[in-house]
């Protein structure tokens, strides 16, 4: 299975609780990083400038492949990245994309642990962070990655 889109995934530990960061789409709720895989990309690569496009995170590197998923929403097979920024992230922030018209985008850490709100979530959104839940042993059900 070849991914189109990738999945920058960070993470941060405040105290003993694993959080993920996550922004709130101004029209379609909260969602994770994710975008297209150019032609010729690599997933590194396109995992490190769609978090830089979505988040403003500049500066970062590849901590490890995750594994890729069939989303089962229109054709998109997702590439998981775990990527960790070189430099403190703040608790949240706004970040203005240049993609789509702009959109302010409030990024933030959610608990990774813990009930998904369907109703702050964008579905497809909703399901991915569920199987990363999975995939960090939060929940107990096969995750659906393929490594």
């Amino acid at each position: 299975m070849t991914a189109n889109k990738v999945c920058p995934l960070v993470f941060r530990r405040v105290d003993q609780i694993l959080e993920i960061l996550v922004f709130e789409h101004p029209l379609a709720g909260y969602q994770l990083v994710k975008g297209t895989i150019e032609p010729g990309e690599s997933i590194e690569l396109s995992a490190l400038r769609e978090l830089e496009e979505e988040s403003g995170i500049k500066s970062a590197h590849v901590t490890r492949h995750l594994g890729v998923w069939n989303s089962g929403f229109e054709d998109q097979i997702w590439a998981f990245v775990e990527c960790t920024p070189n430099q403190p992230c703040p608790d949240s922030w706004i970040h203005q994309t240049a993609d789509d018209g702009g959109h302010a985008f409030r990024l933030f850490w959610h608990p990774l642990v813990g009930h998904v709100n369907v109703n702050e979530w964008h579905p497809v959104f909703q399901r991915a962070l569920e199987l990363i839940q999975d995939l960090y042993g939060n929940r107990n059900s096969d995750t659906g990655l393929y490594l």
